[in-house]
């Protein structure tokens, strides 16, 4: 069944009527853009995303990636894939003209990667590494470094990964045993094993750069701490060539639930004489460093999870419209029994696939924002709007990564669910959406991290001040969407403003907890998390909803324009009658400071 990827039409609405891209094509860097080089760049994205990813979705999931103890093979269709994204110049997008790139502002960047995630997101996934490792190194490499690798990483030569976790520490990477030692000549020698490490060999390109966390010791204070190194997976002679193979080892590759073709590997550095690695930045600053690029990361698996929920609601909703079975509800004296009807005609699937285009369009949104900042973080007019941006950014980054990733799997389940049977088998591509979604909630810090990063180190941030500045801009849409003669507006306007109310309360109470006892403060983070979620979609909801009320009384209508402005309404309806309310015992177990999980002992399990 031919699904489309994610809506165009959705997207655009996004960019120019809930965010302002109009503005942001206005500054001094990107006035060589207009909206028509926005929709070109968009519409090539989903041509090359259709035509050379979406073709090998199901195939690099059949025939995953095979290790022969020499060299690993993806299926054909992965080294296409990613020739054309270098083609069509991708890698290097939002990079300088004078550099090769096209100067993409970020946020129509991120849309365009949302057509490859939606199109075969383990695929992508090489090409999302690729782009970060060259960001990091941009940033923090000097100018030797930049010189020796970013050439062949901006046009796809060479790709890269992010190398943190080990076999014995997740995310606790204050434990990692990997340890780097000085050579004597201005590199180092690594010795340890990562796990986990996505994209660490492949058959794509003659080079991987990877960015690797060690152990290093300061020598002029003997302090042991964290820094970041590049360790090509080959060394790269001073022409650019390649030399000879570095002491980096495949030790094995993983075997996944789902996001199969994307590799997941167990490297080996250093197991003869160390694998040769040169500082990145600053001696023992490696974890500060590192965040760049795992922030960034972390809104990409937002919004790979939006994609994918995205697409299993497409799915699902084409399916419902073509599936015969059953009839409607009917007074029992009605006339005689009629041919059978769409699915669709059923309130229970309409309710399933309405809650699926809450999640999903929601989570797009919060995606869309986080780009919105930035883009803002980095071309904002002022220094005070580019640091205020930064700081946002900062606050919502795990909500932006958690709430699309728990919600938009619970659309794929919901998606299943429509398709009932047929559903559960391979015939149809929803159950594989949803074993590719299931890593999200995973990878990049489980919710349980991101919830402590939010509620232990995020909301306290400058005294709550940016947690307050977020509240502002809230309320602000909350006076517009009273000051709104439309009545699902002013319905979704009042739901929410208790709703953050209620969140500004048991913030301001939860605050104080942690600094006196933070174990039992933070006990209940998760929750808190998906409160702060849940009001943060709802937000992105009421933004939308403004805009389909302002345009559907600015004149006549397109029929399937005002069907697609009176969609967002129902579904901002929806969303603030059905999934906003839960808020409210969020709130009473915060308060309340529940404590049965943690007050649990382990023997009684």
């Amino acid at each position: 069944m031919q699904v489309p990827l994610l809506n165009e039409r959705d997207i655009e609405f996004l960019l120019f009527q809930v965010f302002d891209t109009s503005e942001v094509l206005t500054r001094e860097r990107y006035r060589e853009h207009t909206r028509e080089t926005v929709s070109m760049t968009l519409q090539t994205a989903r041509n090359v995303a259709e035509k050379y990813f979406f073709n090998h979705y199901a195939k690099g999931d059949a025939q995953e990636p095979v290790f022969d103890g020499t060299m690993v093979t993806t299926v054909a269709e992965t080294r296409q894939a990613w020739s054309a994204f270098a083609d069509a110049g991708f890698f290097a997008a939002t990079c300088d003209f004078e550099e090769g790139g096209m100067q993409l502002p970020y946020i129509v960047m991120r849309a365009a990667n949302a057509y490859f995630y939606a199109a075969n997101p383990a695929t992508a996934g090489y090409c999302l590494l690729c782009i970060a490792a060259a960001d990091l190194l941009e940033t923090f490499g000097s100018e030797a470094q930049k010189a020796a690798y970013l050439p062949h990483m901006r046009c796809g030569r060479f790709t890269g990964t992010m190398a943190l976790t080990e076999p014995a520490q997740g995310s606790s990477l204050q434990d990692i045993t990997t340890r780097a030692k000085p050579a004597g000549d201005g590199s180092y020698r690594l010795f340890g094993q990562k796990m986990y490490i996505s994209g660490g060999d492949h058959d794509l390109t003659e080079n991987i750069i990877h960015m690797v966390l060690a152990k290093t010791l300061c020598p002029e204070t003997g302090r042991e701490g964290i820094s970041l190194f590049i360790c090509p997976k080959v060394l790269v002679n001073a022409d650019g060539s390649l030399g000879e193979r570095n002491d980096v080892a495949l030790a094995g590759l993983l075997h996944k639930m789902g996001f199969r073709n994307a590799t997941s590997t167990v490297l080996n550095f250093g197991e003869k004489d160390g694998a040769v690695a040169y500082l990145l930045g600053d001696l023992n600053r490696g974890l500060a460093h590192m965040f760049q690029m795992m922030n960034d990361a972390r809104i990409a698996v937002g919004l790979f999870a939006t994609a994918l929920g995205y697409q299993g609601y497409n799915y699902s909703l084409l399916y419902a419209k073509q599936r015969k079975q059953g009839r409607t509800a009917r007074p029992a004296k009605a006339q005689p029994r009629g041919a059978q009807v769409e699915i669709i005609e059923h309130a229970d699937v309409r309710r399933m696939l309405l809650a699926q285009k809450a999640y999903a369009e929601a989570s797009l949104a919060m995606t869309f924002y986080a780009s919105v900042l930035f883009e803002d973080s980095r071309s904002a007019r002022t220094a005070a709007d580019r640091e205020a941006a930064e700081s946002l950014l900062d606050l919502v980054t795990p909500v932006i990564k958690s709430w699309p990733s728990k919600y938009c799997l619970a659309a794929n389940d919901l998606a299943i669910q429509v398709l009932g049977g047929a559903g559960y088998t391979r015939d149809h591509l929803v159950e594989q959406y949803y074993r590719d979604n299931r890593l999200n909630p995973i990878h990049e810090g489980t919710e349980g991290i991101q919830a402590i990063d939010l509620l232990g180190r995020k909301i306290g941030a400058e005294g709550g001040a940016v947690f307050n500045r977020l509240m502002a801009a809230i309320r602000a849409d909350l006076e517009l969407g009273a000051q709104d003669a439309d009545a699902v507006v002013g319905e979704v306007t009042a739901t929410l403003q208790d709703a953050v109310a209620a969140l500004t309360r048991v913030t301001e109470a939860l605050l104080p907890d942690i600094a006196r006892d933070r174990t039992a403060a933070l006990a209940n983070a998760a929750v808190y998390l998906d409160f702060f979620g849940r009001v943060f979609a709802a937000w992105m909801w009421l933004k939308q909803a403004l805009a389909a009320a302002d345009s559907l009384r600015s004149g006549a209508l397109a029929t399937e324009e005002e069907h697609f402005y009176r969609g967002k309404l129902q579904a901002a309806r929806f969303f603030a009658r059905w999934e906003l309310p839960k808020y409210q015992h969020e709130t009473q177990i915060l308060l309340q400071q529940y404590d049965e999980a943690l007050s649990m002992p382990a023997e009684w399990f």
